[in-house]
């Protein structure tokens, strides 16, 4: 299928064919009828993709601290190569989507194969969208009517915010597209409209809608018509649609405004804003957030958990609902707005079309309906490469492409020689850039293929935490080598399956590898260290201090069912260090969690692990996420026989009292996921030991929940 994408880092638009997503529970798949180009957002993002890198660092100041923050702790090129793939990265445009549902995912109620629904599914022939995300279209409405139904809701949440009531004088600012169907709205709710706008085209459609207008290109003075508008009161409230980086409408809002007048910002503009502008009115002004109440939350968008109506009468998917209503009712009309129409494959004409000078307004794309198309649609497997470099010892296939995996693992197992097959995602893009970007011969959305893959022998796993344990199940039942990106399952129900599963499997196949990246025990600051502490046969102690850094609140890493914790999902490194420092068995986890305190939400991220081992050594690692930035983001300090090595952030490790060594340091870090990728790869074609025993790794797992449960007793 194919699907319009964006390249931020060089602002190319393309139109990619990609194996067509998979339904997940909760979701709708969808076969696009009509999808409406949103101009001002996919516009904003075209024009921040062509900027050079001065230009995006202008445009975006918070990431540039970022970035030198990692600069100071990560290395010049480590920054450089991150900031580099994370703008590599294409992202799908359009969110105005008009299709048929062909599959309905589990759990979702209330639509069917063949129900005609709007979405904010991309410029795409098929797409995957959360069940909160999608309306039935009314049989008397159009798809293309449809169409405009998200970018409707986005005005109408502007509205909501403003709440108008009966015979209010209302302004406009802005006649694009956003700001005529406002207009309509606004008109329906019994208001007076005052329309603004540069454009002496976009001001006689409004008029059509029953505004008054400035036509600002005339001369026309806004705040002395408002003034007159108003009946000399000042208007009731001004809704924002423009886009520009001026500061003069949110000035001229507030100076047209009533006492205790409102502004909604619903488009982009400058927000330096003038205290006394509303200090002497109390003026309100609040930014409206995209659809409405249910946007950016998780478990509305992705869980599907809907708002109780009681609470919350309107949401997305009930903005959606009334937009529809009101076209249906020919309370709205559209078909006026639409100024061009495109077939998917000229996509390149309509986007230069919106980034032009050339005048429009609604640029509808349009997808084939043909039914001969519907199986090439529904294909989840495309190859990319006829022929691809390796040896045939080693054949990868690889679950996960997101940002990690495309930076550093699959990088890593790209320069290991191993044959590189096939790479999976849910939804197809990610999987398909890593596939051109690295080589491998195909892409898929079915993860299931990669088992049945007889070629394929070993797979690397790098998905979300939860969904650790059933992939290296259904791989090692397939009978494949597994590597898996930490950590190897988020509880002990799911590590008890896997050590069944895995002895079953190495009963019935040999030996399988099933091995965790704990990349750092295979830097070679720590085999160093590794090397001098071999001579010492006298107990040693550890101290790992982990500057970690804050995670927000609703951050996937500290759910429990679906990240496992940070203990669980990135604690597990440094234990399993540790452990592989002093080769010998853990036989005991005492762990402090910092107390709670007014106001202050303790988490797993502020913890203390003392842990013993069977040689009598004993380490503590500080799990701490209440640091600065600019310390070293992992410290870790050895004490033997009167000497200390100390290793910063994998840059630097020196040695206090060692005779004959005093230094190693890099440029940059080096936590050993290059070696850790060709220790995997190498064991699987020489035949030899796992790099890393089942039973370290077991071992180590269970110890993390051991930390877990003795915080769950404090």
């Amino acid at each position: 299928m194919k699907q319009i994408l964006q390249n931020l880092s060089n602002g190319e638009t393309i139109l990619e064919e990609i194996p067509c997503p998979r339904v997940k529970a909760g979701h709708l798949l969808i076969r696009t009828s009509n999808t409406l180009i949103s101009a001002g957002t996919e516009k904003m993002l075209i024009d921040f993709g062509k900027a050079n890198m001065i230009d995006k660092a202008r445009q975006q100041p918070d990431k540039v601290k970022m970035v030198i923050d990692k600069i100071k702790t990560d290395g010049l090129m480590p920054t450089i190569n991150s900031v580099k793939n994370k703008l590599d990265q294409p992202i799908p445009l359009g969110y105005c989507n008009v299709g048929t549902v062909i599959e309905v995912g589990r759990g979702v109620e209330g639509f069917a194969i063949g129900d005609r629904v709007a979405s904010n599914g991309n410029h795409a022939e098929v797409v995957c969208v959360p069940k909160n995300l999608c309306a039935k279209i009314p049989d008397n409405v159009s798809d293309e009517e449809a169409a405009f139904t998200v970018i409707s809701a986005i005005a109408l949440q502007g509205i909501r915010l403003a709440q108008p009531t009966l015979g209010e004088a209302v302004v406009v600012t802005g006649l694009g597209l956003l700001g005529q169907l406002a207009i309509q709205m606004l008109r329906s709710h019994g208001c007076r409209v005052l329309g603004i706008d540069m454009d002496s085209e976009k001001c006689e459609m409004a008029k059509s809608f029953g505004a008054e207008v400035v036509d600002l290109s005339q001369g026309d003075d806004p705040i002395a018509i408002a003034n007159a508008f108003s009946r000399g009161r000042g208007v009731d409230a001004v809704l924002i649609t423009a886009a520009t980086k001026s500061n003069e409408p949110m000035h001229q809002a507030a100076t047209m405004c009533r006492k205790r007048g409102r502004i909604v910002l619903v488009g982009v503009v400058g927000l330096e804003l003038s205290r006394a502008d509303f200090f002497e009115k109390e003026i309100s002004f609040q930014v409206s957030c995209s659809y409405g109440p249910g946007r950016y939350d998780p478990l509305y968008e992705e869980g599907g958990q809907d708002y109780p109506l009681g609470f919350v009468r309107w949401t997305e998917q009930r903005n959606f609902e009334a937009v529809l209503d009101m076209l249906s009712d020919d309370r709205m009309e559209v078909e006026s707005l639409i100024s061009h129409r495109f077939p998917i494959d000229d996509f390149q004409g309509a986007y230069n079309l919106v980034t032009g000078k050339d005048p429009s307004l609604g640029v509808l794309m349009e997808y084939s309906n043909a039914d001969e198309k519907q199986d090439s649609l529904r294909k989840q497997t495309i190859a990319v490469n006829s022929s691809v470099p390796g040896e045939g010892k080693v054949v990868l296939g690889v679950i996960g492409s997101g940002n990690y995996a495309t930076s550093t693992l699959i990088p890593a197992f790209a320069s290991t020689g191993a044959i590189l097959k096939s790479v999976a995602s849910s939804g197809g893009i990610s999987s398909t850039h890593a596939a051109k970007k690295f080589g491998f011969k195909e892409t898929t959305t079915n993860t299931e293929a990669l088992y049945s893959d007889n070629e394929i022998n070993a797979l690397i796993i790098t998905t979300q935490h939860d969904t650790h344990a059933r992939f290296i199940c259904s791989a090692l039942e397939a009978g494949k080598h597994v590597f898996v990106e930490k950590p190897i399952c988020i509880n002990r129900e799911e590590l008890n399956n896997i050590k069944e599963v895995y002895a079953k499997s190495s009963e019935k196949f040999g030996p399988r590898i099933l091995m965790v990246g704990f990349n750092r025990r295979f830097s070679p600051f720590i085999t160093k260290a590794k090397d001098l502490l071999s001579t010492s046969r006298i107990p040693k102690s550890f101290i790992m201090t982990v500057n970690a850094g804050d995670l927000p609140f609703d951050h996937w890493h500290h759910d429990k069912e679906v990240g496992g914790g940070r203990i669980v999902s990135e604690g597990c490194h440094f234990i399993d260090l540790l452990r592989f420092l002093t080769d010998s068995k853990i036989t005991g986890i005492k762990s402090t969690m910092m107390g709670a305190a007014d106001g202050v939400i303790i988490r797993d991220d502020k913890v203390s692990i003392t842990i013993s081992f069977a040689d009598g050594s004993f380490g503590t690692v500080h799990y701490l996420a209440n640091g600065s930035k600019s310390f070293p983001k992992e410290r870790l300090e050895i004490f033997s026989e009167g000497r200390i090595l100390q290793l910063d952030n994998f840059r630097k490790l020196t040695g206090f009292g060692w005779g004959g060594f005093n230094k190693i340091k890099k440029f940059q870090q080096d936590k050993g996921q290059s070696i850790c990728s060709q220790a995997f790869v190498d064991a699987i074609k020489n035949g030899g030991e796992p790099p890393i025993s089942f039973d370290e790794i077991v071992e180590v797992a269970e110890a993390c929940f051991d930390v877990m449960d003795d915080l769950a007793k404090n």
